[in-house]
């Protein structure tokens, strides 16, 4: 049999939908400035589905660092990995930066987040030890297990009780074999926007031997106090062992790091396949780096924006009757009754009527009979936006509610 026969018999889960969804739901092209509006299908769209919490993609001083540097440096310096030819010292200062923000002794600068996460935790871990993580990882968290050929154990979502359970099975048997215990969980889960029990987790080492790796993707720039991560937002950065981010979200650019105790990140920057074996981040990623850290660290105005938003979004559509999940953080999860035909329908319906473009997540994602849209607020957008948003939504429930969605089919890319 040809390799690629399969590929007519199963497209995958999300790909048997390509017909329809490709260009509209899936892979649609957002053109134009990064804002709280850009251009979709030839019109311009009120849009909730960046990562751009801190608006930090557009900053005037951003756009400046990042152009000086490009001009400066061009985007091929330094060539080579950063073991043999790509090492720098502004490499170095933005990890020292990035090491004292979170509160740790040193960190290491990732190529990219999904990447960086996978090589981390095949590092760290060997044949004898055990990992224990959350039902809800992200899939850069399963992808990095999938190269782990010990044993690993999953407790349901952020139930403390059952993953004690775990780790009691996980110390018997890494007695067995000689090895350690690896916890993985994230800061904030980003469809359900819920936080990792991070307090928690870390009280059990009162009771268990083992090491805590938090993803903190989307805690990172918009939690605590001075913006260090849900780690600092629940006080429990002291309980965190290994703490990764990534530069994609709250700094709005590209790459990540990893941060802890020197010599653990000693050990991961000797050990980090998918870094030891690609070519350094760029220079001018380096120097736009830093520059969103200082902006991060010092204009807590921003933070202060997106938190306005988030509260006003959040308040406004509960007060609607709306089912919000268990969100604690900017992260908005807006559920409704329906299959994946009423929800391309609704999602149609918002971008097509409303000018409204946000994302849309339904199974194998959410259950079969559950709808999820998820709207991402930023500091870029108003309190306008948010009204408008608002008085959207309560339309498209009434809609749904009268059964105006439920025709059975799929609706179409084009409007």
């Amino acid at each position: 049999m040809d390799i690629f026969d399969k590929i007519d018999r199963n497209f995958g889960p999300l790909g048997r939908f390509m017909e329809h969804a490709h260009g509209y739901y899936m892979f649609p092209k957002l053109e134009g400035e990064i804002s709280n509006r850009m251009v979709f299908m030839g019109k311009e769209r009120l849009v909730w589905s960046l990562n751009n919490y801190l608006g930090l993609a557009n900053h005037p001083e951003v756009r400046k660092a990042d152009a000086e540097a490009a001009a400066k440096w061009g985007m091929a310096y330094p060539m080579g990995a950063r073991m043999m030819s790509g090492q720098t010292r502004y490499h170095e200062q933005l990890e020292k930066e990035l090491a004292a923000f979170v509160g740790k002794e040193d960190a290491y600068l990732l190529n990219y987040g999904y990447q960086g996460m996978v090589s981390i935790i095949e590092a760290l871990v060997d044949r004898k030890d055990v990992i224990v993580y959350d039902s809800e990882a992200h899939a850069c968290i399963i992808d990095g297990m999938r190269h782990h050929f010990g044993k690993r154990f999953v407790y349901p979502h952020n139930n403390i009780e059952n993953l004690e359970k775990e780790l009691a099975r996980a110390t018997r048997l890494a007695e067995k074999t000689g090895g350690g215990i690896l916890v993985i969980t994230e800061g904030v889960y980003g469809m359900a926007g819920d936080l990792g029990k991070l307090r928690e987790i870390g009280d059990l080492k009162k009771r268990f031997r083992f090491r805590l790796l938090v993803d903190d993707a989307h805690g990172f720039g918009t939690m605590g106090p001075t913006g260090a991560g849900t780690g600092e937002h629940l006080g429990a950065q002291d309980q965190i062992d290994v703490y990764f981010a990534t530069f994609a979200k709250a700094m709005a650019g590209i790459g990540g790091f990893v941060a802890g105790d020197h010599k653990v990140v000693r050990f991961l920057m000797y050990n980090l396949r998918s870094q030891i074996f690609a070519k350094s981040l760029p220079m001018p990623m380096v120097i736009g780096a830093m520059k969103r850290l200082e902006l991060l660290k010092n204009e807590s105005a921003l933070r202060e924006k997106l938190w306005t938003i988030v509260r006003a979004l959040q308040s406004g559509l509960k007060s609607r009757g709306f089912n919000l999940g268990r969100t604690e953080s900017p992260v908005t999860p807006v559920y409704f009754q329906g299959g994946v035909p009423e929800a391309t329908q609704i999602t149609k319906t918002l971008r097509e009527q409303y000018n409204i473009f946000c994302s849309l997540v339904t199974y194998p994602v959410v259950p079969r009979d559950v709808i999820m849209l998820r709207l991402i607020p930023t500091a870029v957008h108003t309190l306008e936006d948010v009204d408008y948003t608002i008085r959207a939504f309560t339309e498209i429930k009434k809609k749904l509610d009268e059964g105006a969605y439920s025709s059975g089919e799929i609706a179409g890319m084009t409007a």
